[in-house]
């Protein structure tokens, strides 16, 4: 495993970068991990945290960090990647609570040639598990002519 920073991995500019960094990662997984405080986007001070219905973007953006992270071992430019849809995203919490350092856990169960795949995906802290999902996930060969395209 190579150590690159968050940016390196991401087509996303800060303030949208929403996670903190690359723990680790392999061919079919990569774990990422975000701690909440009062600077992180969408925190709420209301709630004393981040909802955890945002977790659906930090788990995107792990499975688009993977997917740079295996670019970048190759010597190839990141890609932008869509977030398809998520099938059966619990939360087991509502809220993503300051000061906890979340581990977002990323796993590929299948890819097609077509650059569609689905990921089991899920966020624990303290050993707690806060809410997982099935990620689906679409990375086009060219993902601005898809764009056009698809106007």
């Amino acid at each position: 495993m190579n150590n690159y920073t968050i940016e390196q991995v991401l087509a996303h500019d800060a303030p949208m970068i929403l996670i903190d960094s690359l723990t680790d990662y392999n061919a079919d997984s990569a774990s990422c991990a975000v701690t909440i405080t009062e600077h992180s986007p969408f925190y709420n001070a209301a709630i004393a945290g981040v909802p955890s219905y945002i977790g659906i973007e930090y788990m995107a953006q792990s499975i688009a960090a993977y997917a740079g992270a295996l670019a970048k071992d190759k010597q190839q430019a990141t890609k932008i990647g869509f977030l398809i849809g998520s099938r059966k995203y619990q939360t087991h919490h509502s809220v993503f609570k300051k000061d906890h350092t979340l581990a977002i856990k990323v796993h590929k169960l299948y890819q097609e040639e077509s650059g569609l795949s689905v990921f089991d995906c899920r966020i624990e802290a303290n050993d707690a598990l806060l809410c997982e999902a099935k990620i689906n996930v679409f990375q086009p060969e060219n993902p601005l002519q898809f764009i056009r395209e698809n106007q």
